[in-house]
């Protein structure tokens, strides 16, 4: 039998790569686009896109990971990533969530 809840099972975390940064979801703006403090400080208004949208739910303060757009990369981005809440504690012991403490 497979046990669900093993605590001492491994948890794989997904790390930002090249351009992509970690955000919280403050506010949540209708038709897939919502407002995104990350990890710079910065709130942008980010969207999902298309091929993620019936797979990709989301509430506010949920833990992300979106890339800034090109164009206006101050104000604009694409989500990418939700994580899940073992993720999360995960990423608070390596010290990866630095601008977002006063939001969680």
């Amino acid at each position: 039998m497979y046990q669900r809840n093993n605590q001492n099972a491994p948890v794989r975390v997904r790390l930002p790569k090249d351009g992509e940064m970690i955000g919280i979801i403050e506010q949540l703006l209708g038709y897939a686009k919502m407002k995104v403090k990350g990890t710079d400080g910065k709130v942008r208004v980010c969207r999902v896109p298309g091929r993620l949208m019936r797979h990709l739910w989301l509430r506010e303060r949920d833990i992300i990971i979106f890339k800034p757009w090109e164009f206006q990369p101050d104000t604009k981005g694409d989500v990418l990533y939700k994580y899940r809440k073992n993720q999360v504690e995960i990423l608070k012991k390596k010290g990866l969530l630095k601008g977002l403490e006063d939001e969680l």
